[in-house]
């Protein structure tokens, strides 16, 4: 295969690993279309929400798991097929974008999927650890102190938009750290329901007390 053949296989690889929503395929066991219920969402909180609290942590699990194998697997199956290494980062971090573009917009559900930050933080956490450590502790304490599950994710995009770039620039040059900002941006982008309900009062806020 040329080049170009190899990218597109491994993208659309990546893409339909990415696109399996298994947010609304685990709601479905137990009997509920996840979209049709709480904020319609198809992502672990809306099934942490509407399902169960343990169905929710899976779908997290899950989903983080897609991204990480978007960018560890693609190109080790490339490589197994092609015979020979894969240089660079710039395959990882297309097949990476890909997944989290497959879960977004994902084909199973006339293109409609989650808002991404789990299988980003996935893809993340293969492309940069430390940048995903400093997001996961942002988003912990934006957590703690607003109650706000969609407040958090979208400071830690912020966080971690920022944060690559005195980790990686010197290392792997501009474009690595412009792509994940690039990244970043888009799970804000997908956030903009919630920040309408936010600025409306009518974001749903965690609460960390068991009800009576």
């Amino acid at each position: 295969m040329t080049l170009t053949l190899h990218w597109l296989f491994c993208g659309v690889c990546a893409y339909l690993l990415g696109a399996v929503p298994f947010g609304f395929l685990i709601a479905k066991l137990k009997g509920v279309d996840i979209r049709t219920v709480g904020s319609g969402n198809i992502g672990a909180t809306n099934v942490f929400r509407s399902v169960s609290k343990p169905l929710g942590v899976l779908t997290f699990a899950l989903d983080t798991l897609k991204g990480f194998c978007g960018v560890q697997l693609m190109p080790l199956a490339l490589a197994c097929l092609t015979g020979s290494a894969i240089d660079g980062m710039a395959l990882p971090v297309f097949c990476g974008a890909m997944t989290v573009a497959g879960h977004n917009w994902t084909c199973f559900l006339g293109f409609k999927g989650g808002k991404g930050i789990a299988t980003s933080a996935g893809m993340l956490l293969g492309l940069s650890p430390a940048g995903v450590g400093i997001a996961l502790l942002v988003w912990i304490v934006a957590f703690v102190s607003t109650r706000y599950v969609s407040v958090a994710s979208i400071i830690a995009a912020v966080a971690m938009g920022i944060a690559v770039w005195p980790l990686h620039l010197n290392t792997q040059g501009v474009w690595f750290p412009a792509v994940l900002t690039l990244l970043a941006l888009v799970a804000i982008w997908k956030h903009r329901t919630n920040i309408a309900r936010l600025r409306a009062g009518t974001e749903s806020r965690f609460n960390f007390r068991r009800a009576k």
